[in-house]
């Protein structure tokens, strides 16, 4: 059934962050000559209306870029959204009616579907994780591991399914790794350069992989330790060490992370999960579309 998810729907994303995007997606498509097939064989005069389904059940996002290929192709086609980015829904589910132009319509249909499907995919993969560990406290982000020219749009895909954002570049937060540790002679120098260099708002994320390694990350003083590859066990010493130091740190778990896996590691009492995995991996949604001519 739709609904129970829109209410942890983000704001929308401003059309300036997809238009473009849309818009190239579509001249890829088109190429030098158009839609030959929908050309030839839909009369420009031709009306049709369409109701885009989802064929498994899911979280949807992406309504509006999808409904942004359909208008880009013909301004006149309307896009009646049936639910909202956020969702959780059934198979079956009719997620937006489109009325226009047929060739218009039959143009944008893969650019449409391919961003929702997508998109929907993320979100659904996300939902699972948010799902496996609901009552610990424990918040999911995603990571940097997104595909070229569309990290803003799966990371709104991740905030529709209740999880969290994680660094959206380089410049966002500073993230000292283990080849930077490596580089600058240890972390405690990293993180001295790095709080000569940026600015006082700027918050400083230091990976380690070792009980050893977090001492010293609490000794020289970060906002949030990545605990990265530690097994249940060793994170909730971590998680002891942390809290009994009296800081304020922010514990984040990385590194191989499952559906399965992360109610074990959420009981662990870390803060934050962060996945590679939900941007880079999660296999779309089947959104079909089903075309009437009225």
């Amino acid at each position: 059934m739709s609904g129970g998810g829109g209410s942890q729907a983000p704001a929308p994303l401003l059309p300036i962050l997809f238009r473009d995007l849309v818009r190239r997606t579509l001249e890829e498509d088109l190429g030098r000559a158009g839609d030959l097939t929908t050309d030839a064989v839909i009369s420009p005069r031709e009306l049709a209306e369409a109701r885009l389904v989802a064929r498994q059940p899911g979280c949807i996002a992406g309504l509006a870029v999808a409904a942004e290929a359909f208008r880009q192709l013909d301004p006149s086609t309307s896009f009646e959204a049936q639910v909202e980015d956020g969702d959780r829904v059934a198979a079956g589910t009719v997620l937006a009616v489109v009325r226009g132009p047929a060739r218009g319509i039959l143009t944008a249909e893969r650019t449409a579907l391919n961003f929702l499907g997508h998109l929907s995919g993320i979100a659904t993969a996300t939902a699972a994780v948010v799902d496996a560990v609901a009552g610990t406290g424990t918040r999911i982000a995603c990571t940097r591991k997104t595909t070229p020219g569309l990290r803003a749009l799966e990371k709104f895909a991740v905030r529709c399914a209740g999880g969290s954002n994680h660094r959206f570049g380089l410049d966002d937060a500073v993230m000292i790794k283990d080849n930077h540790r490596a580089v600058a002679g240890g972390l405690i120098p990293a993180v001295e350069r790095v709080r000569r260099r940026v600015g006082h708002l700027v918050k400083i994320e230091a990976e380690v992989d070792t009980l050893e390694q977090l001492d010293r990350a609490l000794k020289v003083g970060v906002d949030v330790v990545l605990l990265d590859n530690m097994s249940p066990q060793t994170l909730r010493e971590a998680v002891r060490r942390v809290r009994e130091s009296g800081s304020r740190v922010v514990t984040e778990a990385s590194g191989g992370i499952t559906p399965q896996s992360a109610p074990a590691i959420a009981a662990t009492g870390v803060d934050v999960l962060s996945l590679g995995f939900i941007t880079h991996s999660a296999p779309r949604l089947d959104v079909a579309l089903d075309i009437e001519i009225p």
